[in-house]
């Protein structure tokens, strides 16, 4: 049978794209052996690193919670006496001292009192033949008119007793007579008594006098209101010509300086808040950081929010203000740990890792790390002081050679 010239052609086709294919695999195949070759011959170069070493840190364990400023003391100041408000020297944000005047109230019937009172004493003196003026010295009650002259009247009734029992037993005196004279001996004697008492109950009055006229006194005075502390005034009460009750109040005034820090800390930190720990304060829109210590703690847990309430002194240096809610810290320990440069610390797949040089290679230590500080990361566990770490690793690798360079 005749073959079709067409079956010839694309059989000579297929035999030429073969032999093609058999000179083209052999000479890439050729070129990748040679290269091969030379890559075995070839050594690795060494990485140039910079080395760090681990330094001692003293890392803080602290507390980070919201509280408020307050004044460290506020009071409503009133009057202690009824009256008229005559002046007052403050307003609003007035800065006042201790026991300056603030307000004065009218004077004018504690002044007429007065002067009721030391007429009242000066007529319970004169009762008891003192004068006017001078010291409650002790008293003679012998000496006072009142009781020399039941004395007086005493010794002339004994007389006269005397002399009617004596005529009486000469017949020349009736019992009635004798009688009446010994009842009248009686009677003066009683009255030395009274006299004696009476005079007791009129030195009673003159010190009752004395003291209402020092409580008239003292009225005066807090007609005049001070300020018992020094701070600010925060809020004005009363005005020109108002009449005020006794306790009536006039001003508020704040201390503000220091302030006082609360806090309500959560009863699983609390345990380990004591006095004199280290606070730092920061307030929103201020990059100041201000420092105080815990002062005051309160002696139980509250039951319902489970806190405890801490208190702290801040400085005021001056623009702070009473009512701020502001951030603290309070350093519970602090105690020296070791430290990378953050750059030493390679993470991946959530484990932690530094790279020192053994040898003229990389090696890596799995670390565990604790909180940063600036530039400067604690290390829990994994490296000791003293050690050096890779200060930049990079994609350095496990056992690639490395030189150490001077870091610039």
């Amino acid at each position: 049978m005749k073959v079709p010239w067409t079956v010839w052609a694309a059989l000579l086709a297929v035999l030429q794209c073969l032999g093609c294919g058999k000179g083209a695999s052999a000479e890439p195949g050729g070129a990748k052996a040679e290269s091969g070759g030379k890559a075995e011959k070839a050594a690795p170069d060494a990485k140039e690193v910079t080395l760090a070493p681990v330094t001692e840190l003293v890392v803080e364990q602290t507390i980070d919670i919201s509280g408020t400023l307050d004044a460290d003391e506020q009071v409503t100041v009133g009057a202690k006496v009824p009256g008229r408000l005559a002046s007052i020297s403050v307003d609003l944000a007035s800065a006042v001292q201790r026991d300056q005047v603030i307000a004065q109230l009218e004077t004018r019937d504690y002044e007429l009192r007065i002067e009721q009172a030391a007429a009242a004493l000066a007529q319970s003196r004169a009762q008891l033949g003192l004068p006017q003026d001078g010291p409650d010295a002790e008293l003679d009650v012998e000496s006072t008119a009142v009781v020399r002259e039941a004395l007086a009247t005493l010794k002339e009734a004994q007389a006269n007793q005397v002399r009617a029992r004596n005529l009486a037993k000469e017949g020349l005196m009736s019992g009635m007579d004798r009688d009446a004279a010994e009842a009248a001996a009686v009677r003066a004697e009683t009255a030395v008594q009274s006299a004696r008492e009476e005079v007791r109950i009129r030195e009673a009055t003159v010190r009752q006098r004395r003291s209402e006229l020092r409580m008239a006194r003292q009225q005066l005075a807090d007609a005049v209101v001070r300020s018992p502390i020094d701070g600010v005034v925060q809020m004005r009460r009363a005005s020109v010509g108002q009449f005020l009750a006794a306790g009536a109040p006039i001003a508020d005034i704040v201390r503000i300086d220091p302030l006082r820090l609360r806090v309500a800390i959560p009863e699983t930190e609390a345990a380990g808040v004591r006095a004199g720990q280290q606070v730092r304060v920061t307030v929103p829109g201020d990059t100041a950081v201000h420092a105080g210590t815990v002062a005051r703690l309160a002696p139980a847990i509250d039951p319902q929010s489970r806190t405890l309430l801490v208190e702290s002194d801040i400085k005021n240096p001056g623009h702070l203000r009473p009512g701020s809610l502001v951030t603290a810290q309070i350093v519970v320990t602090s105690k020296p740990a070791p430290s990378v440069p953050a750059t030493a610390i390679v993470r991946f797949a959530g484990l932690s890792k530094v790279i020192t040089v053994e040898d003229g290679k990389a090696k890596e230590k799995q670390v565990v790390t604790g909180k940063a500080a600036g530039d400067r990361v604690e290390i829990v566990s994994g490296i000791a002081v003293g050690e050096s770490v890779v200060a930049r690793p990079g994609s350095l690798q496990q056992g690639q050679p490395v030189r150490v360079v001077e870091g610039s």
